[in-house]
């Protein structure tokens, strides 16, 4: 009764994910262990993965999984714990495409995964990513690399802002003020860029272009 009432919740979660039973099964190993065998996670379990110590954007992709705005449900603000399906959930979007995948299923994928991303840096919510938002990108991506300083990273950020401002608002006065990358805008930049495959997770032991856990394979 009780491997019949997992298998049963399990199709509901491969049905809203994409996932097969097997991978579901296997995420589900990795989320006891990352939750100390509690049936929620909070941002500390995560902080404490070794790989991501050294991440320059580790806040932000800690984050993505406690936002609300990556269950696909329309709703803002964040959870302080999440549940396995929450997880899974935002595990989905690093789910890469199969032979089977159509074409029109894989430009919704694209489409959730650019979504995804924005998400990470429109911090605020506000709908665009601002040069407060995008500077503190930058400033972390480049601060890391221990080759330069914060003062240097942060023209570097308005430098490439000024960039994205000029190419989606061509005809802006010099006076006018660029409130931020919209959704729109962040396609636009982004556009031609392989997605549907190149964004997946390789920290925690798990590795979602094959959805691996450790040494083990499913």
């Amino acid at each position: 009764m009780g491997a019949s009432h997992a298998r049963s919740e399990y199709q509901d979660l491969a049905d809203k994910t994409g996932f097969s039973l097997e991978q579901i099964k296997n995420l589900h190993k990795r989320f006891k262990e990352l939750s100390g065998n509690e049936e929620k996670i909070s941002r500390k379990n995560l902080e404490s993965i070794p790989a991501l110590a050294n991440n320059p954007i580790r806040k932000q992709i800690i984050e993505a999984f406690f936002d609300k705005r990556n269950q696909q449900q329309n709703e803002e603000g964040s959870f302080e714990e999440i549940s396995f399906e929450e997880f899974l959930m935002v595990m989905s979007h690093f789910r890469p495409p199969t032979l089977k995948t159509t074409e029109e299923e894989k430009e919704k994928m694209r489409k959730d995964k650019l979504r995804f991303l924005f998400n990470m840096h429109d911090t605020d919510n506000s709908g665009t990513i601002s040069l407060a938002e995008y500077r503190k990108v930058v400033e972390e991506l480049l601060s890391k690399s221990g080759t330069i300083g914060q003062e240097a990273a942060k023209a570097i950020a308005d430098a490439a802002m000024l960039e994205v401002a000029s190419t989606n608002v061509p005809n802006m006065a010099p006076d006018d003020f660029y409130e931020g990358i919209t959704f729109e805008h962040f396609e636009q930049i982004l556009k031609g860029l392989e997605m549907e495959s190149r964004m997946h997770i390789r920290f925690w032991d798990v590795d979602t272009t094959t959805v691996r856990c450790g040494k083990k394979t499913f």
